[in-house]
């Protein structure tokens, strides 16, 4: 049906030109179908909605299929008869389940309302993170909303790692996910043969109901806990992170060539004389950012160089559909699952010394008082000088250690220009007011059997700064010059905290006499003025863990609000499109701009949703590992005793990091006293009801060590004998 054929009908869909830019024979929008099927105040068939909307014979299936793709999402739904209704016409709420490693769930709304508890019984049906339907039902002993599923939506488990358990001849295997707590039973043509005790990658074959439990077939056999890598490769499965290329992709990395080909030059500006240096640590493989700078006037010039990632891999390709999937690079101790195929990782996106490569360039104006005064973005080639570390540089600019070949010593005004310009942009944020949370980074080294052999502290020192100061002035001049010129993209915003957790860090500062400026909006740089009033006190370290714990998490989004823990109006990142989605969307973004046109990638705000997604699965997946490999360190010394701090209060016990192993925890609450302990939210700290004894976050403990067990990856501490 042509447009000039449309009916009346057709024509009055309040989205219509919406849909005509996206297909060439449009159909009713979602938001007219959900309208049309309101105003009727009944369920509607499907003949009976194609006669109310005007659907032609040729459209039925396409239209079906829109239907179906509504249902999917919980827009709509059908009834027995197959009628369609809106889903709270008939009170019902659709959303994600979270499964609890207790056996209960909850219902996490789209809505955005708060979640409803789903009990055991009801979690029989569904799996972690599967989408389903709920109907409100009544209020539990806590006074949250309670729930039973109506129907599940979409099943998010095809396949399920775990460890082989077998029963009276039975063969289960038990997801290594906690949040999943049905066992998978193996169907007698159950796959590949297994011995219990082994790790596996079980198919669900069949999805589980309230009378069944699911079903599945072994597909890989991955072997024993203790087997070298093993904890990788379980986190891999576990949280379901790509990790291997397609196909496709493949083929269009081993296409690309070696080295820059002098026609990608079209267009750049030619930097090859200037500087440029990567500054990185000493285990780094892939320099996606090289820095210059100089005196200029009464400021200085400032060049970012960033990988130009995006010319390679373009929207559309294999290549953009995979590093999409995994949003991001995934740094596990001793193995990297990057974004991109290591030809470009650690090739032509990589900017290693004497070697031509094409870049995305911020230059910038820095003032005296460390206000950038003045930017722009380029396409440029330019050529490293030299691959230099943070040890290397900070013992220079230090005078501990002094540069011995020509290179290095020609190099020095550069460095010095960039320890200056690195002052004054310290200086502006600290007068900005961006908060700096004092934390202990660690490093596992390791034996040659791939074990941990000891944790150690990272050492952090100014040249780390410098480059993290040049990195975020980039940033800034990025999310500037996208906001100035219109161009939708993602910001990295945070927010700030939301008033619940204001009033409870308000409440809990009272308490120390401290008071947090700013009233009902407190700004960044009145969490600052506080941190900086008690970093010599010695509660210094618990009153710093509780005010960030009242900060929201950062996230990708195109809405910009803002980023409240550095201060800034607008913020995007820029600076690591090899191990970044965003940073590569941002590089698209400046160069439709410099070419006078826009980007439009998709759905800005699922994207920002996916690249936040795969941020937080990311962190998750290394803490699974780097706890796993904790608790196999901490086997061999069970029953030895360490000094440590209470690092989190909960329901259920309390939680010691340790001081000089660097591995936390938990002390059962059963473990405290012969008495009954109270757990206080508010104040972080469990109370005893008899004596008042009090377990604080950031108290001090001797602990001794009871248990580490790899299978569930808990390390169990009780209370040193004193």
């Amino acid at each position: 049906m042509s447009n000039n054929r449309l009916s009346a009908v057709r024509l009055a869909d309040p989205y219509f030109e919406r849909e005509k830019k996206r297909y060439d024979l449009p159909l009713p929008s979602r938001e007219y179908i959900l309208r049309i099927v309101e105003e009727q105040g009944k369920p509607v068939s499907f003949e009976a909605l194609c006669a109310l909307l005007d659907i032609q014979t040729t459209e039925e299936d396409l239209f079906e299929r829109r239907l179906r793709a509504m249902e999917r999402e919980a827009q709509l739904m059908r009834n027995r008869k197959a009628a369609y209704i809106v889903p709270e016409r008939a009170s019902l709420i659709a959303g994600r389940v979270d499964g609890h490693p207790d056996g209960y769930g909850f219902l996490v709304p789209d809505d955005g309302s708060d979640d409803l508890i789903l009990e055991a019984r009801q979690m029989r049906k569904v799996l972690h993170r599967d989408r389903a339907l709920v109907r409100a039902v009544g209020v539990d002993r806590k006074g949250r909303r309670e729930a039973v599923i109506v129907e599940v939506l979409q099943r998010a488990n095809t396949t399920i790692v775990g460890r082989v358990l077998i029963e009276h001849g039975i063969a289960l295997v038990v997801p290594e996910n906690r949040r999943i707590n049905q066992d998978i039973l193996i169907a007698p043509t159950g796959g590949l043969p297994v011995r219990a005790g082994e790790v596996v990658n079980v198919e669900i074959i069949e999805q589980p109901d309230r009378h069944a439990k699911p079903i599945g077939r072994i597909i890989e056999v991955l072997g024993n806990y203790a087997d070298p890598g093993m904890e990788i490769e379980i986190a891999l499965r576990k949280h379901q992170l790509p990790f291997e290329f397609s196909a496709a992709a493949q083929t269009e990395a081993e296409a690309l060539p070696v080295d820059v080909a002098v026609e990608d030059w079209c267009g750049a500006v030619d930097l090859r004389d200037l500087p440029l240096v990567t500054i990185d640590g000493e285990t780094a493989r892939d320099f996606d950012d090289a820095v210059f700078a100089a005196p200029d006037g009464n400021g200085w010039r400032l060049v970012v160089a960033i990988a130009d990632v995006s010319h390679y891999v373009r929207p559309d390709s294999a290549l953009d559909g995979d590093a999409r999937d995994r949003g991001n690079s995934v740094y596990f101790p001793r193995r990297v699952i990057p974004m991109l195929p290591e030809k470009l990782s650690n090739g032509l996106c990589s900017l290693n010394p004497d070697v031509d490569r094409l870049a995305m360039v911020c230059e910038m104006q820095i003032a005296e008082n460390g206000e950038i005064t003045a930017y722009v973005f380029q396409h440029a080639v330019f050529r490293s000088r030299a691959r230099l570390t943070y040890g290397q540089v900070w013992n220079w600019l230090s005078g501990i250690d002094a540069p011995v070949d020509e290179l290095h010593r020609r190099l020095m005004p550069h460095l010095q220009a960039l320890e200056s310009v690195y002052r004054v942009l310290r200086v502006a944020r600290d007068q900005r007011g961006a908060i700096d949370f004092e934390t202990i980074e660690t490093v596992m080294l390791f034996n040659d059997q791939g074990k941990i052999a000891n944790i150690v502290p990272s050492q952090r020192n100014d040249a780390h700064r410098l480059i993290e100061e040049c990195m975020l002035a980039a940033n800034v001049c990025a999310s500037d010059f996208l906001q100035t010129k219109k161009q939708p993209c993602l910001y990295r915003i945070h927010e700030g905290p939301t008033p619940e957790k204001l009033e409870n860090l308000r409440n809990f500062l009272k308490e120390f006499g401290l008071v947090l400026g700013g009233g009902d909006d407190p700004t960044a740089k009145d969490y600052a003025t506080l941190l900086e009033a008690i970093k010599t006190r010695p509660d210094a370290q618990l009153l710093q863990t509780v005010m960030l714990r009242s900060l929201r998490q950062a996230v990708y989004s195109p809405d910009n609000v803002g980023h409240f823990g550095l201060s800034y109006d607008h913020y995007t990142h820029f600076t690591s499109p090899i191990r970044r989605y965003p940073d590569l969307l941002v590089h698209r973004a400046i160069k439709a701009v410099l070419a006078g046109q826009v980007y439009a990638p998709g759905n800005w705000h699922e994207l920002g949703q996916h690249c936040s997604m795969t941020e937080r699965r990311a962190d998750e997946a290394t803490r699974d590992v780097t706890n796993w490999l904790k608790c196999y360190y901490m086997r061999d010394r069970i029953g030895e005793s360490f000094a440590g701090t209470i690092a989190s209060v909960v329901s259920f016990g309390i939680f010691v990091a340790l001081d000089t192993v660097y591995v936390e925890g938990l002390i059962h609450v059963s473990e405290l006293g012969d008495e009954y302990f109270r757990f206080d939210n508010l104040r972080h700290q469990m109370v005893g009801e008899r004596t008042g004894r009090r377990f604080r976050l950031g108290d001090r403990l001797q602990v001794q060590l009871v248990r580490a067990d790899l299978e569930s990856g808990r390390i169990d501490f009780v209370l040193a004998a004193t």
